[in-house]
């Protein structure tokens, strides 16, 4: 993983440099909200600080803040002046256990993992820039069993 402060977004390809926007575009951009990072990290109990797991093992390729992401398929959010679809909630892998055992099952619920997007409208981006949600399905909630 590679921290960068501006970036380039494209329909045709995504973020520039990550090789997942060309080869599959309704999951071009992963989005994480680090409020929701660290409500995964205060799950994990023998994590004596939060902040050594840095957000980059999420392997996201948008950090944003103050922003609750929709829960929805569907809903549109603006970075900047990008566009994008919300197509599915980000799938944790096993790659999260091996940041951190445990890490995968605290992403899990609440679409924690952040969420997978489609480009719509494409753009240069940086540290600072607006987020915010454009539109967004209603939410469905689902009962959990204990």
């Amino acid at each position: 993983m590679e921290t960068i402060t501006h970036g380039s977004i494209s329909l045709e390809r995504g973020l520039e440099g990550d090789h997942k926007g060309l080869k599959f575009r309704n999951r071009a951009i992963t989005v994480l909200a680090i409020e929701d990072w660290r409500t995964a990290l205060a799950e994990l109990s023998d994590l004596a600080d939060p902040a050594a797991l840095p957000w980059t093992a999420r392997r996201a390729n948008l950090l944003v803040e103050g922003v609750r992401l929709p829960r929805a398929r569907g809903a549109i959010l603006s970075v900047g002046p990008v566009q994008l679809e919300v197509t599915y909630p980000t799938q944790p892998c096993a790659r999260m256990d091996e940041a951190h055992q445990g890490l995968l099952k605290a992403l899990h619920p609440d679409w924690r993992g952040g969420v997978t997007c489609r480009v719509l409208a494409g753009g240069d981006i940086m540290i600072g820039d607006v987020v915010h949600v454009v539109s967004s399905p209603p939410e469905r909630a689902r009962a959990r069993l204990p």
